[in-house]
């Protein structure tokens, strides 16, 4: 049977998920993450499935799998060091950069400037020049490339970026400089802009090819090194990683450009989010993925994802296509302390990460954490991951008194003072991706995965009046599921720059009609049947004078009959919802694109038998839980054993393999016909 497995990379833990194309039966596993080597984990946890699942690994068909290894290069300052190559008089252009400076005006004093990813004695200026137009003003003189190029080769760089200037309206000059790199620099990866980011705007284009080249070799190191481990297993399928913006792309076409990863992680909960809304029938979602170390939110209305044309990893903020997620650093492994000077409760963003992790994993861990704060209130039964991890209370009491007697608390109440400030952090991601991007978080349900989701959703929804909580089939691994489920993905951009009075709906059709064949090539390289795969067009529109642009989703094959006009009132419309105004200016055509979609999966989602509404058979155990102040009669039910229709009352505990849901007092859970558990007010 062809059975797709996913794979998600996490903090704390690796999820793994796969399951039977024919008939939808999932298989999952949850195994500790190896930081030190993320493939030692992920082999682990496929090999762990197969077993659950009795498969061989040869029988596994499709190998998808989100990583966070491009992420942990930047965060960490483990890339490549990059060479850069640049026209005269642009050799400080990394540098120079941006002069926006996060904070208030005191970040002028006291904000470390980050060191760029291409240093300065690590940048040569090169011959040539192409105007605004695409004009070549100076040809290239290759004996004087020849010679700055053989100056940096003395640097020791392990990666060549090429970025010269104006290449996205004419990159003849790149290719004639990459030509001579190549025969020079014989092993290292060389990146060009033009092929990287077509785009106007300088310094982000050099930025976003610089990134591309300080990842490529960590991230080819894993790729090869994972692909030759699979297949010493048995598995032949090929490799496809997930995209920032939540599609698919082969492991080859990854090691080319893996700037495009940066924000693989948490793609892959958004696009499982959106698998289950389908299922489910509610088309706007907040989503809430919380992990061991951090928590990602993202917004998905009318089945439709947000996108946002940059990825943020830390202060790296490139031009690559990536889900609007916003990250706090809240978790299930933030350490709660209380500082000496302030006496303020603090929980976050410093997190016991997988090792020594939260103290009652027994790892050694003796810091306070969030996961300690639910084992003391209750809200975590003894033992997780199906009975295979038990937990330590008693370590979990010993550190949160530590908070408990910095804040003259009782134990209880420390706790519950640390999972107040934890909710209220999650809250305000939250309410970054809808009240701050002009949505009413009123107006959509809240959809928690990740290990800790389910855990706090109750308590976060009651913040943002958000209704109903979804509580998907295998939370935990979600993530690894969105890796499995999802389309593969290209996309090309071209900027076009000019106002709606020098520009025609003839002239972008023809333009939209040459990437369109550009991009049927490109998803052909990634295995894909053109005549199979969806494309969407977009168009970047602002006003003129403006320094930002809207995308404004387009039907390209009737654009030349009044597409223009189509475009800025819908871009016009989408401008009063976000700011509640219009401006008295001309519409300026920024940039066009096109996005080709492989065929999505039809995965069966498989119907649970029907209950009559009482849970009583689903029953594990009486127990005890601290809500409001004082000690309240819950119960402990095992999600497995729950049916269609059953609905469980608050407070009470619903445990499975790889998370925990809590259902608050006032509020009840009620189980949909595909074992999806809704909580709302009772």
């Amino acid at each position: 049977m062809p059975y797709r497995l996913g794979v998600d990379v996490g903090g704390t833990f690796t999820d793994v998920l796969m399951f039977n194309e024919e008939n939808g039966e999932l298989f999952r596993a949850k195994v500790p993450s190896t930081p030190s080597d993320p493939s030692e984990a992920v082999l682990n946890g496929t090999d762990k499935v197969c077993a659950l699942a009795n498969v061989s690994a040869a029988e596994i068909n499709g190998f998808l799998h989100g990583t966070t290894v491009a992420t942990n290069a930047i965060l960490e300052g483990k890339g490549a060091r990059v060479g850069l190559v640049v026209t005269e008089g642009y050799g400080d252009v990394m540098q120079v950069a941006r002069s926006l400076v996060p904070g208030g005006l005191a970040a002028w004093i006291i904000w470390p400037k980050p060191q760029p990813l291409a240093r300065l004695d690590d940048t040569v200026e090169v011959s040539g020049r192409i105007d605004g137009s695409g004009n070549v003003v100076r040809e290239v003189d290759e004996a004087q490339v020849r010679s700055a190029l053989e100056a940096l080769r003395d640097q020791d760089i392990e990666s060549l970026t090429v970025c010269l200037m104006n290449s996205y309206l004419n990159d003849s000059h790149e290719k004639q400089v990459y030509e001579i790199a190549s025969k020079i620099f014989k092993d290292i990866p060389i990146s060009i802009s033009s092929e990287i980011l077509p785009e106007m705007y300088e310094y982000e284009r050099t930025l976003t090819t610089v990134a591309n080249s300080a990842v490529r070799p960590v991230v080819g190191r894993y790729v090869s090194n994972l692909e030759k481990a699979l297949k010493e297993r048995g598995v032949t399928a090929p490799i496809n990683l997930l995209r920032s913006d939540g599609g698919l792309i082969s492991a080859e076409n990854s090691q080319h450009a893996p700037v495009n990863l940066l924000m693989s992680g948490p793609a892959g909960g958004v696009t499982g989010a959106l698998w289950v809304a389908r299922q489910t029938g509610i088309g706007n979602i907040l989503t809430l993925d919380v992990g061991g170390t951090s928590t990602d939110v993202a917004l998905i209305e009318n089945y439709e994802p947000r996108l946002s044309r940059e990825t943020e990893v830390g202060h790296l903020s490139v031009r690559a296509p990536s889900l609007d997620v916003k990250t706090v650093g809240a978790g299930g492994g933030s350490i709660a302390h209380v500082p000496e000077l302030t006496k303020a409760l603090r929980v976050g963003p410093e997190s016991a990460g997988a090792v020594p992790g939260p103290a009652c994993y027994g790892r050694g861990g003796d810091q306070p954490t969030v996961t300690d704060a639910n084992v003391v209130l209750g809200n975590l039964p003894r033992a997780l991951l199906g009975g295979d991890f038990q937990l330590d209370r008693d370590a979990s009491v010993k550190a949160v008194q530590i908070v408990a007697d910095g804040l003259n608390l009782s134990l209880e109440a420390a706790a519950q003072g640390i999972l107040d400030i934890v909710n209220e952090n999650m809250f305000g991601a939250l309410r970054m991706i809808s009240v701050e991007q002009g949505y009413d978080p009123r107006d959509f349900a809240l959809m928690a995965f990740g290990g800790a989701g389910a855990l706090h959703a109750n308590a976060v929804a009651k913040l943002l009046g958000s209704w109903p909580v979804v509580i998907p089939n295998a939370p935990g691994v979600l993530c690894a599921l969105g890796d499995a489920t999802t389309q593969n993905r290209v996309e090309l951009a071209r900027t076009h720059s000019k106002r709606r009075s020098e520009t025609s709906d003839e002239e972008i059709s023809s333009t939209l009609h040459e990437m369109t064949r550009l991009v049927s090539e490109k998803i052909a390289k990634e295995g894909i049947n053109p005549s199979q795969a969806e494309l969407r067009y977009q168009v970047d529109v602002r006003y003129h004078g403006q320094g930002f642009e809207l995308p404004i989703q387009i039907d390209a094959n009737n654009f030349a009959n009044g597409g223009i006009e189509r475009v800025c009132e819908d871009f016009d419309a989408e401008h009063k919802r976000m700011f509640t105004f219009n401006m008295d200016a001309e519409h300026e055509i920024v940039n066009l694109r096109v996005v080709g979609l492989g065929p999505s999966l039809d995965l069966p989602a498989l119907e649970i038998a029907k209950g009559n509404g009482d849970p009583s058979a689903a029953k594990i155990s009486d127990h005890e839980i601290w809500e409001a102040g004082k000690k309240r009669a819950s119960a402990i039910y095992d999600r497995a054993r729950l049916r269609a229709g059953d609905v469980v009352k608050g407070p009470a505990v619903i445990t499975e393999m790889d998370s925990t849901i809590l259902v608050q007092s006032g509020h009840e859970a009620k189980i949909d016909a595909f074992g999806n558990i809704l909580i709302n007010p009772a």
